[in-house]
């Protein structure tokens, strides 16, 4: 009965350690969409912010070892960067645009070249939809008459 007392007390004592570390404000993104992941740079005894925009292409993990992803072209060359999202070193996470996917790994862009590789349909909210179909429905009640 002692060895399980001192398992659970270990377990909370992860998770408690774990939890100060985990990251206060969420960012809402998720696969095919398009961010600005500022990242904190030390140079000697100068820190600076860089940021590298791209597609999240994956997440990966969960809890605190939770990373994703980012692809971009740069100068017709697919980088990628693989980023913790609990990581004390990002600064901020910007979600540019969301993207439309049916996939949870985007792989597939590794292949692509040029505009093919950044093409993701964009998603709309449901009340854009909804006044886009009303408009289209509206015109072709007017074609027709």
């Amino acid at each position: 009965m002692g060895v399980m007392v001192m398992k659970l007390n270990k377990s909370a004592l992860f998770d408690k350690i774990e939890g100060e570390q985990f990251r206060k404000e969420l960012q809402n993104f998720s696969v095919g969409d398009s961010v600005r992941v500022h990242t904190k740079v030390v140079e000697g005894d100068k820190e600076r912010i860089q940021v590298f925009a791209g597609i999240v292409i994956g997440v990966k993990g969960r809890g605190l070892n939770l990373t994703f992803t980012v692809r971009r072209l740069s100068y017709g060359e697919g980088v990628e960067r693989i980023f913790p999202l609990h990581s004390p070193r990002i600064d901020k996470i910007e979600v540019e645009r969301h993207g439309d996917v049916r996939r949870a790994k985007l792989t597939y862009l590794r292949g692509r070249i040029g505009k093919g590789a950044m093409s993701i349909k964009d998603k709309e909210s449901p009340e854009a939809a909804a006044s886009g179909r009303a408009s289209r429905s509206a015109k072709g009640a007017a074609a027709a008459a």
